[in-house]
């Protein structure tokens, strides 16, 4: 499989500047001030801190390797299941083209949530985070792959003056240079976004590399409660599970069990 990621940014890149055309940057900020007292912000830090389980519950409904997870996904009542059956937060794709996600579902779980939601998407231009905040989103997912550092340090700390959590997503060891004091969400995806092969023994890996003051999040390729175990005894807080659940067929009771297996002995 080809280099997939480059080929999402540069689709992103023109996705991006026609929603520019839609509604400037001026336009939102102007939105964000008048409803800046009803947007509310709930931290995805200190949920994952708090959190017994750890799990970041993704809202997907199709992957370009495997395809359509679960097509006609309704996203209320898939995230609704999730916060029922016990997630510490919710994670939802809004890339269409791909991941077969929208802005509207991102707004939709937004209102229904009372769980940090993360806008989970391939984050190429600061106006993709204004967005975020617009629709009330409480995190933004920042790939280090897809963006340069310098554009990693711009991107967080646009989004902490605007209130909002970033999870920053390293694929290998060469991006640990990526990480800024700012950054106290880093993420290890086990998946490859440039060939979609997965290897969990990724984030095992790269444990050592990571900030010890910062807390990890594991992503990608994650169906097992023992490795779950193993990934917090190598220093994981959060867990970033998505597919396992969505092709379940029954995303809240899948999510149920895990949580049960998770706090079994």
């Amino acid at each position: 499989m080809k280099d997939i990621l480059s080929e999402i940014i540069l689709n992103k890149k023109v996705e991006v500047a026609r929603q520019k055309e839609q509604l400037s940057i001026s336009e939102i900020e102007k939105q964000l001030l008048q409803k800046k007292d009803k947007i509310k912000f709930l931290s995805l830090n200190t949920a994952l801190l708090s959190s017994k389980s750890g799990i970041i519950a993704e809202f997907k409904r199709r992957s370009p390797s495997k395809g359509w997870l679960h097509q006609n996904a309704d996203v209320n009542s898939v995230t609704k299941a999730y916060e029922n059956a016990g997630a510490s937060a919710l994670s939802v794709l809004t890339d269409e083209n791909y991941f077969g996600g929208t802005l509207a579902d991102l707004n939709s779980a937004v209102k229904n949530a009372h769980i940090p939601v993360m806008r989970k998407e391939f984050i190429v231009d600061e106006y993709q985070i204004y967005q975020a905040k617009l629709l009330g989103a409480s995190a933004i997912l920042l790939i280090a792959a897809a963006i340069t550092k310098e554009e990693t340090n711009r991107f967080t700390k646009l989004a902490s003056e605007l209130q909002l959590d970033v999870l920053l997503e390293l694929h290998d060891e060469s991006e640990i240079d990526h990480i800024t004091p700012l950054n106290n969400l880093v993420g290890v995806n086990n998946r490859n976004l440039g060939s979609f092969v997965t290897d969990l023994q990724k984030s095992f890996r790269m444990a050592s590399l990571l900030p010890k003051d910062s807390l990890w999040v594991s992503e990608s390729g994650i169906s097992d409660a023992n490795v779950v175990k193993e990934l917090r005894e190598a220093g994981y807080k959060g867990f970033l599970i998505g597919e396992y659940f969505m092709k379940s067929g029954n995303p809240q009771k899948s999510l149920s069990d895990f949580i049960q297996q998770i706090a079994g002995d």
